[in-house]
């Protein structure tokens, strides 16, 4: 049998995002579980703001299909969301609406987020570690037909979380990371 293949998804570009940082601790923890990794920046795939009329005039850009496919190549898909302003930023918003528009021959739009299992996890300076962000991220996923994993993890204080080797420090958040994981590799197993 091929190897369980996970996709994790930072949704920040900002230098030093607690986000990214938390998307490279979740993808080791599931390599550690024999996952087989990807992870990827969405600066690597520019989209322009959604637009009917764009979309109409030019068709679905490249990026978008790319990363369609891209997540149609994984079992199972993580992304890891800032919050900004209580939900999604901008970009993690942007980028599913391209991608719910690309529609590959023989398959019905949207199909790609029908067919995989979905996490989510946010890291905010915060107390509420990004929950409002994670709420409003699994509507999104969910108006999309996306199987989204019960567990998610939203990071408190996130600057403070970590120990000197860049790994959760507090039995909390490493138990919530661990519930987070397994179910992610669980689920997504069943899709392979």
């Amino acid at each position: 049998m091929s190897a369980l293949k996970i996709l994790v998804i930072p949704g920040s570009l900002r230098s030093g995002s607690l986000n990214a940082k938390l998307a490279a601790v979740l993808a080791e923890a599931l390599a550690q579980l024999g996952a087989d990794i990807t992870r990827i920046s969405l600066a690597d795939f520019p989209l322009p703001i959604y637009d009917g009329d764009l979309q109409a005039k030019s068709g679905v850009p490249l990026h978008a299909v790319n990363l369609k496919r891209m997540i149609g190549a994984h079992h199972g898909v993580l992304i890891v969301t800032p919050e900004y302003n209580s939900s999604v930023p901008a970009l993690v918003k942007n980028t599913i609406d391209w991608i719910s528009r690309v529609q590959d021959p023989h398959e019905a739009r949207g199909q790609v987020f029908r067919e995989r299992v979905f996490a989510i996890a946010s890291a905010s300076g915060n107390r509420l570690g990004g929950t409002r962000a994670l709420a409003a991220l699994r509507l999104i996923l969910s108006a999309c037909q996306a199987a989204v994993i019960p567990n998610q993890l939203a990071l408190s204080f996130a600057e403070q979380a970590y120990d000197d080797m860049d790994r959760l420090k507090h039995h909390a958040d490493i138990e919530a990371m661990r519930a987070l994981v397994q179910q992610l590799i669980d689920h997504s197993q069943r899709m392979m």
